[in-house]
């Protein structure tokens, strides 16, 4: 097993050491604009130029109809001064690359049918070849032949790839507004039922919407079927997917309408009711704004379903939608203490952790389970992609934008789990009356641990799992805040949430300050309004005593 370790690790240090992606520029000769295809190099074996204008524009030589293995395979008069592009297979790469130099090639590209590897060799083999080798995909062979035909040139070169990109701004700004406005509104929404009484028309509309509290037991359901769905996505991806693309789709549209609804309220048009009828859904009889809001987003949902794979523009109605979703979710699931807060994000921390760092050693391809299903497999037959996750297209021109990583992507776990923990921060600080101290530092110590891990992004050049950095900012913080303000025990508990107002409970202290309340006229009116009044419903009785305990 230790053994097997080393070998995968080694892998991986060879991949990240000797592979690198540059671009091959494909022209004719009588246009001037031309099309970059994405190559994997060596650079041991020949360093290519970082700008396209100072690489040599040769002219290509197709022999895909060859693998390159024999001499016999080297057509009459070789190729001097031509970039040679053949298939891979049969020989290993440093025979393919021997043959193209002794023949005057200038450089090589292998065609690849699977992942593209970087071309490896040994240490003498490195100071033999001085021409570039990289491999292209089989893809990108049949679009060139298509587009280019026989006669094209091309020119290889490695551009620089830039240490900050302005969509990781973008994907912030999204994540850090999520997470406040979520925050923020679940907090204020939970706190609102909580101490308002509020009146109940016949639509359906204006009813509250249901929370859901939070158990350790549910926790425990919830982390086992994440991992179960993670492997089982991992395993049938392609069978899978159009599973979770249909359950995004519905539950995005159900968070737009909610996100929505709100403003829609507002209009003052469209208040009437459909006529009575038996329709499902529609037998309550909801006003004609709502109905119309109800078909406007499944629309947005149907939309993007049809035209998700369309990168020019389709990011963009994903991101809304799961904006949508995050901020429904924030809403909708609760957490009641800071000791189910702990527990969650703890739970998720070690998961998120093991699936993107120690299950490279237990994969046949060394690649992170975690990464490997959020940016789909890349030899899926489909080509799908999981749409639960925010992603902003690469805005430079790079070879990463190109190649490996066209988009940028953040899964809504690394929204939602940190959210829940914002979300309780600002329910406790409505109650205590602490001015969102708690809200306040736990949203910007969000936006650290995601400034925290676009770094370590840059630096490692490898998927990250977020919440290795969320989870500690945000909890600490959190605990430290607390500590600070001596409530710890009640922000542990959550025992600081009463179901009152805490002037309602405070009568018995005016009653110690005035010892003989029968010689006031006043009191003794008050008193006998009060003797005449319904008595207290039962349920409050329980809050009044829970509040005199922690007095």
């Amino acid at each position: 097993m230790r053994d097997e370790i080393a070998l995968v690790l080694g892998a991986i240090l060879v991949k990240q050491v000797l592979g690198e992606y540059g671009m091959a520029h494909f022209s004719d000769k009588e246009k001037s604009q031309g099309k970059d295809y994405c190559i994997f190099f060596n650079s041991q074996w020949a360093r290519l130029p970082q700008d396209l204008n100072k690489a040599s524009r040769l002219q290509i030589h197709d022999l895909t109809a060859s693998v390159l293995c024999s001499p016999s395979e080297v057509p009459e008069g070789g190729f001097t001064n031509r970039i040679l592009m053949v298939l891979r297979g049969n020989c290993t790469f440093y025979e393919k690359v021997r043959l193209a130099q002794i023949n005057g090639a200038r450089g090589l590209l292998i065609v690849s049918r699977d992942r593209l590897t970087p071309p490896v060799g040994n240490r003498s083999q490195y100071e033999e070849i001085d021409i570039p080798v990289a491999l292209l995909s089989y893809t990108d062979m049949l679009d060139i032949s298509k587009t280019f035909g026989k006669g094209g040139e091309v020119a290889l070169y490695a551009p620089n790839e830039p240490v900050l990109d302005y969509n990781m701004v973008i994907i912030f700004l999204m994540a850090v507004g999520t997470v406040a406005i979520g925050g923020y509104w679940a907090g204020s929404r939970d706190i609102k039922k909580r101490y308002m009484k509020h009146k109940r028309d016949d639509s359906t509309e204006k009813q509250d919407e249901e929370t859901v509290d939070v158990t350790p037991i549910m926790i425990g359901v919830f982390v086992v079927m994440c991992c179960s769905m993670l492997v089982l996505l991992y395993y049938f991806y392609d069978q899978l997917v159009y599973m979770i693309i249909g359950i995004f789709c519905m539950a995005a549209s159900i968070g737009l309408y909610s996100c929505l609804s709100p403003f829609v309220r507002r209009i003052p048009f469209g208040k009437c009711r459909i006529p009575e009828n038996n329709l499902p859904y529609c037998h309550k009889r909801p006003q004609v704004r709502m109905l119309l809001l109800s078909v406007f987003c499944v629309g947005v949902s149907l939309t993007w379903g049809v035209f998700r794979n369309e990168d020019q523009w389709a990011w963009v109605l994903q991101d809304t939608l799961g904006i949508a979703f995050c901020l429904y979710m924030l809403k909708t699931i609760r957490l009641p203490t800071f000791k189910a807060c702990t527990l969650l994000l703890v739970v998720l921390f070690v998961y998120d952790v093991f699936f993107v760092f120690i299950t490279p050693f237990f994969t046949s391809s060394g690649e992170s389970i975690m990464v490997e299903v959020a940016a789909g497999p890349s030899d899926s037959s489909t080509h799908e992609k999981l749409p639960m996750v925010l992603k902003v297209p690469r805005l430079n021109s790079s070879p990463l934008a190109l190649c490996d990583r066209p988009f940028s992507l953040l899964g809504f776990g690394d929204i939602l789990v940190p959210g829940q923990l914002v979300v309780y921060c600002h329910r406790f600080d409505i109650q205590m009356q602490s001015s969102r101290i708690y809200f306040v530092a736990c949203t910007i110590a969000y936006g650290i641990g995601l400034l925290i891990t676009f770094v370590a992004l840059a630096m490692m050049e490898m998927g990250q799992p977020a919440l290795l950095y969320l989870v500690p900012c945000t909890l600490l913080t959190s605990l430290a805040v607390a500590l600070w303000r001596r409530e710890l025990p009640m922000f542990w508990t959550g025992s600081g949430f009463a179901d009152v107002q805490p002037p309602l409970v405070i009568a018995p202290i005016n009653c110690t300050q005035s010892p003989e309340p029968s010689t006031n006229p006043k009191l003794q009116a008050a008193e006998a309004t009060n003797q005449s009044e319904d008595p207290p419903p039962q349920e409050e009785v329980p809050l009044k005593e829970e509040a005199s305990q922690l007095e």
